[in-house]
């Protein structure tokens, strides 16, 4: 699952975004609403922040495989049971490494035990 939001980070140096489902990154839970995204001037960070919030999460950018859409900025989310979480976040051809990769397979061995299996 995507949130995308087609941009050109190269003018927009901060994006708005509406999440319409609350996420978990870095052990934290966000909730549902719009956010910020912002591209550092040196290239090297990218940051999410609820609006009207303190709470936000920073990650290092990287470069990406550049593809025909390399202008989108798209948030990519994993769903376990009710919980989604953020996987990695694409700026233009800029992306973050695999984001709560332990998280997801904490989720899951927790979803198959409460299901039985």
């Amino acid at each position: 699952m995507a949130a995308a939001l087609a941009a050109n980070p190269a003018v927009a140096e901060t994006t708005t975004i509406k999440l319409p489902f609350s996420f978990k990154v870095a052990g934290e839970t966000f909730p549902a609403g719009d956010y910020s995204i912002r591209h550092d001037d040196r290239g090297n960070f990218v940051t999410l922040a609820p609006k009207g919030s303190s709470q936000s999460f920073s990650s290092i950018i990287g470069p990406g495989a550049p593809s025909p859409w390399e202008h989108k900025i798209a948030l990519k989310f994993d769903l376990v049971g009710q919980t989604h979480l953020l996987q990695s976040i694409q700026y233009g051809t800029m992306i973050t490494r695999k984001l709560d990769k332990g998280a997801l397979e904490s989720e899951r061995s927790s979803e198959e035990h409460s299901s039985g299996r």
